[in-house]
């Protein structure tokens, strides 16, 4: 076990509550990572690949168009991104670009998959706390969408 990672990881918000044992297990594919100001995370249209929790700085989700883009969501320290990389073949919908510098911890995708089916409970715990996540990013596209139609929500 890497020390720095089980910390982190043990304090993460998304992860509250999560026995040592599996923190240990995730902190063991964990590794962290850096981004600059403005620099693209995700494309969308991209395969998604890794899982990110966020540590320091800022991200935010973007509906990216050749007209326009729009932030759907704006994500900071305790919240995550990078849910599709969970999900077998399955392209990243909007962009994520960094805000400022940022930190975060990344997680394979495939090796977080291949987790959650040897260690059912992790696996359960974690994909019920990333529904949660996903339903949080449909509400905000949906608040979004609605603002830009012109309604009031």
């Amino acid at each position: 076990m890497t020390l720095a990672p089980y910390q982190t990881l043990r304090d993460h918000e998304f992860l509250a509550g999560l026995a040592s044992s599996q923190i240990e297990e995730l902190a063991s594919l964990a590794t962290e990572v850096e981004f600059a100001e403005n620099e693209v995370v995700l494309t969308d249209g991209q395969r998604s690949a890794s899982f990110y929790l966020l540590l320091a700085g800022s991200v935010v989700v973007e509906l990216r168009t050749q007209r326009f883009v729009a932030v759907v969501e704006s994500l900071g320290p305790g919240q995550i991104f990078g849910w599709s990389s969970l999900l077998d073949h399955q392209d990243t919908l909007f962009q994520v670009r960094a805000r400022e510098r940022t930190s975060a911890l990344r997680i394979d995708g495939t090796a977080l998959r291949q987790l959650c089916k040897s260690e059912p409970a992790l696996g359960a715990e974690l994909l019920l706390r990333t529904l949660q996540v996903v339903a949080g990013r449909v509400k905000a596209t949906e608040i979004r969408f609605a603002e830009m139609c012109g309604v009031r929500m």
